[in-house]
């Protein structure tokens, strides 16, 4: 009888202790959360294309060159509601969702639409705003471009990456548009009469427009599903876009979405864009 309650007594002690161990390991194997990592390194990377104006673009910030715009306010915001720094890293437009899957940022904040096929490879955050689609033009092209019958068979430029590119191929022809890696380089295409237009938004154009009297804004009415813009993460970090859905909230019942838009078209050089 004794030798059996020793064995018993034995196997219950093992049995607590690999209890334990188990325990213990589970806890070990428990990754740290997004949220948990970005405090731990004290630094929110933000991947961009700063030649957006106004969503993001260089500027002179007391005699030092900046990355501005209201996705960078945005961004700058849920750094400090996290309480870490932020660090903006600038790239072309087509690299930034390779980059953020191999985990080369935290976030990415680049005018972003986020269209189904896009969410196969990312997640995004709820829409903070919408815009309408345009095209710039020149402006001694005004009577000549008023809608997208004008177009159809025309040279059309856009970002390489962007929906813009969808709809140029659709009004203009696949075989007349032009990608181009930087948008900067679509206006350079258009002012030189290598191409007869630019597919963008409003924000953007009227960017460019109020800083060149060359160009202009033409709405030719592009009819698209437009599904605005958004904030995106690496796939399958459910609780850090429930985190920043819940600071956009935030910001949108302050009005401070509002406030940045209008903060980055002055800066941009817009004073009266159209959203």
């Amino acid at each position: 009888m004794k030798t059996c309650k020793k064995i018993a007594a034995v196997l219950l002690a093992a049995a607590m202790l690999l209890s334990l161990t188990a325990c213990g390991q589970g806890e070990a194997d428990a990754a740290p959360s997004k949220i948990d990592e970005i405090k731990e390194a004290g630094v929110l990377v933000v991947g961009t294309s700063a030649d957006y104006p106004p969503y993001e673009f260089h500027a002179e910030v007391d005699g030092e060159d900046t990355i501005v715009g209201f996705d960078i306010a945005i961004a700058q915001y849920f750094a400090d509601s996290l309480g870490v720094e932020l660090e903006v890293v600038d790239m072309t437009f087509n690299s930034l969702l390779i980059s953020l899957a191999e985990g080369e940022f935290d976030l990415v904040m680049a005018g972003l639409t986020p269209d189904e096929e896009r969410k196969k490879a990312v997640d995004f955050t709820d829409v903070f705003f919408v815009n309408e689609q345009v095209v710039l033009i020149r402006a001694e092209d005004a009577e000549k471009y008023q809608t997208t019958e004008d177009l159809a068979g025309c040279k059309g430029a856009a970002q390489v990456g962007t929906v813009q590119m969808d709809i140029a191929a659709d009004i203009v022809g696949e075989e007349n548009t032009v990608g181009l890696v930087r948008f900067t380089d679509s206006i350079m295409e258009l002012k030189s009469g290598k191409v007869d237009c630019v597919f963008t938004n409003t924000l953007i154009a009227s960017a460019y427009e109020a800083s060149d009297p060359e160009l202009m804004v033409q709405d030719v009415g592009i009819e698209y599903e437009n599904t605005g813009f958004a904030g995106a993460v690496q796939k399958g970090n459910e609780e850090f876009v429930e985190y920043l859905n819940g600071v956009i909230a935030e910001m949108q019942e302050k009005g401070l979405i509002e406030q940045y838009v209008a903060e980055a078209q002055q800066l941009a050089g817009v004073e009266d864009a159209a959203a």
